[in-house]
């Protein structure tokens, strides 16, 4: 095997974020796969107070973190001012594609199918359920406008429910609603391979003892399983690659990526969101994804690495 040596790479996880541990576990991974590969590494924490001091000696950083602070664009942002090359996709991308609501609009003017939606003014007091039932039926999902993980969603059935749920919430976070819908949860990675986007093989996620794909059910193992590639009709399948190419390139983003999707009993995908900077554990999605395309995991975080020199931040 033949490595590059870009130098010295920091790798960046942790952070400030409700995916702080999440972050961790895709750090660690990565920072022991460039390790074994005889890359020169640091490990760095994106919340710790000296973080900005500290980066200024790395070559390139490699992002293994997710969520806000870091997945928003405003690491990205710290390190274009700083002039470091970074993995992912640069901040304009990262900003848009962790805003819910604004990431579905683009994808849609793009021509990828997605679910109605309503956002709930950024203001203080309470938002009445006719806001939301005007446009959406039940039953009906809450979600945060830029959070990851399934974090903070909530189903709701009917009126109660739905006035209960939005007295618990702050509308100045940023929360909408959209219809909330049956069907097997699907992800697709894309990886640019010298340049070019390439689909990776669909994952379904199977939830064995759970309404949905939610928090608690991504964070224990028993609760579900991965199904690569999904067994799902040829047509369903390549919807869901081309809607995945299509978001990449709608959003602007560069390096890899990851779209959701829930498909209906009935084969037909729609688009639920893009994560700019996926998880990196062994046995999280996009590993699975790149296993089944017959990429390892070493080579895997070879090829991320080496979209860090397409990246907005790179100065050849």
């Amino acid at each position: 095997m033949q490595s590059p040596q870009p130098g010295r790479i920091a790798v960046v996880s942790g952070g400030r974020s409700t995916e702080r541990e999440r972050s961790l576990m895709s750090g660690r991974a990565a920072l022991e796969s460039l390790d074994r590969q005889g890359y020169t590494t640091v490990f760095l924490d994106a919340a710790d107070k000296d973080f900005a001091d500290q980066i200024r000696g790395a070559d390139v950083a490699f992002l293994a973190i997710a969520g806000q602070y870091a997945e928003d664009g405003k690491l990205q942002g710290l390190l274009e001012c700083l002039d470091i090359p970074y993995t992912g996709s640069g901040v304009a991308a990262s900003a848009v594609g962790m805003h819910k609501a604004r990431a579905k609009a683009l994808a849609a003017a793009s021509g990828v199918a997605v679910l109605p939606s309503v956002t709930l003014p950024a203001r203080d007091g309470d938002v009445s359920t006719q806001t939301i039932t005007g446009t959406i039926s039940f039953p009906l999902i809450l979600k945060p406008l830029s959070e990851g993980g399934s974090i903070g969603m909530t189903v709701c059935r009917d009126t109660d429910q739905l006035a209960a749920a939005l007295r618990t919430i702050d509308p100045a976070e940023g929360w909408f609603a959209e219809p909330f819908t049956t069907g097997t949860p699907v992800s697709c990675g894309v990886l640019e391979l010298d340049g070019l986007p390439v689909a990776l093989p669909p994952l379904a996620t199977i939830p064995t003892d759970a309404e949905f794909y939610d928090y608690a059910t991504k964070r224990d193992k028993t609760k579900y399983r991965y199904e690569c590639p999904a067994d799902l009709p040829g047509s369903t399948l390549e919807a869901i690659t081309t809607a995945s190419l299509t978001a990449h390139d709608a959003l602007g983003c560069s390096g890899y990526s990851r779209s959701d999707f829930i498909v209906s009993p009935d084969g037909r995908p729609v688009w639920l969101e893009i994560n700019t900077l996926p998880g990196l554990s062994h046995t999280g999605n996009l590993a699975t994804m790149a296993a089944a395309a017959g990429i390892d995991y070493d080579r895997l975080i070879r090829l991320i690495l080496a979209t860090a020199h397409t990246a907005e931040g790179y100065r050849p």
